[in-house]
């Protein structure tokens, strides 16, 4: 009865999509102008929350607001009850129509390129209607993303520091990376390669700051050898690959990847063996989220392109 009679039938959806609205803004004003609200109405919505929940949400200063360790707790929440709406909408529009509807999925560029890019191929020619956001970044930063529920699944190499208790993996296949070059570089031509011979070579690799080049680092380290000549540094596949194809550079990608033969043309693995660096790969979820039917679709098809591609089959488990 205490919880209906302060907070269950006095705090509404309206005061807690206002609390999110002050805390991404930063000052009431600016809430109010994008909630098309005044001021004021913003302030008393924030006031009688803190009244009826009896803490204080907000720290106000003259260079405005920030949420207090309580405000942080209830916008965390508030987030996830928002979202389940938001799903719960998703659903009823696919119930309505199963051929159209959409799914955010996070993955790193190898990924996009290659698996994500054949399962939206495969999906595309049978529910042309569905949209599909991808968003590409380093492992780390997708975990993020998925915490804070702006991707509904992430498609990556996993670790045990990668993947927390409240999240689950679904694990498709292990893979471990590669050295890789142009078809036009001179060690392609090469049968035996140590990774020693290439320390000194120009490498074109993932900032210090990504789950890759902690795992090149690793590898280098296990060999006993000197970190590589790290001559260029960029988070764009894209950029890396195009210096590959010049003939002149190496870079490191998973060795999966190139099983697709049309994501990345002209590149080769060396001969080279980074046994550290083999991990599984495959879905992260939330616990705790339902997912939308169509990403329940896309986790469907990703096991069967999957199975065709690599070959292996896949097994449900939680990363400890």
């Amino acid at each position: 009865m205490q919880w209906e009679d302060r907070i269950g039938q006095r705090l509404k959806l309206r005061d807690l999509h206002i609390l999110l609205a002050v805390s991404q803004a930063g000052s009431m004003a600016k809430a109010g102008t994008r909630l098309a609200i005044s001021q004021p109405a913003v302030s008393k919505a924030i006031s009688e929350m803190e009244h009826t929940l009896g803490v204080p949400l907000l720290d106000r200063s003259p260079r405005g607001v920030e949420p207090t360790r309580y405000g942080r707790a209830l916008i965390k929440r508030s987030i996830a009850v928002f979202d389940e709406i938001r799903q719960s909408v998703k659903e009823f529009e696919f119930l309505s129509d199963p051929t159209t509807g959409e799914v955010r999925i996070g993955c790193p560029a190898p990924m996009a390129s290659g698996l994500v890019t054949a399962v939206i191929a495969r999906m595309s020619r049978e529910y042309p209607r569905i949209t599909f956001h991808v968003v590409e970044d380093d492992p780390r930063a997708l975990v993020r993303e998925l915490e804070d529920r702006k991707v509904e699944l992430v498609l990556a190499r996993m670790s045990n520091a990668l993947v927390a208790e409240h999240m689950t993996a679904e694990v498709f296949y292990h893979d471990a990376l590669v050295v890789v070059a142009g078809m036009q570089n001179p060690w392609v031509r090469r049968r035996k390669v140590a990774l020693a011979d290439l320390v000194g070579e120009p490498w074109a690799l993932m900032p210090d700051d990504t789950f890759t080049k902690s795992e090149i680092l690793a590898a280098f380290e296990a060999e006993g050898l000197a970190p590589p000549c790290t001559t260029v540094v960029a988070l764009s596949l894209s950029m890396q690959y195009s210096l590959l194809a010049a003939g002149y550079f190496l870079s490191v990608g998973p060795a999966t990847a190139l099983k697709f033969p049309t994501a990345y043309p002209g590149i080769k693995a060396l001969p080279v063996e980074l046994p550290t660096t083999r991990r599984p790969v495959g879905l992260i979820t939330l616990k705790n989220r339902a997912l939308s039917p169509v990403a329940e679709l896309f986790l469907s098809r990703s096991r069967e392109v999957v199975q065709s591609v690599v070959a292996r089959k896949s097994t449900r488990h939680t990363v400890p």
